[in-house]
């Protein structure tokens, strides 16, 4: 396993076409990964109470539409 530092440089290394594909790479993969942190959020209940706040600020009329 490489420590952050060895990464950081690699990067830092990397040519134009390849920094642009490591980015759309990373964004992707932190994507995946953020999407699977609400999932396991949503799942464990972690979302409840702001639903609920949500959907009563609806039912007050609280809300606008986009």
């Amino acid at each position: 396993m490489q420590t952050l530092q060895e990464i950081e440089l690699a990067v830092s290394l990397l040519s134009p076409e390849e920094l642009a594909a490591f980015r759309a790479w990373f964004a992707e993969f932190d994507a995946a990964v953020w999407d699977r942190k609400i999932e396991a959020d949503v799942a464990a209940g972690k979302l409840d109470k702001l639903a609920d706040k949500a959907l009563q600020h609806l039912r007050e009329g609280r809300c606008t539409d986009l």
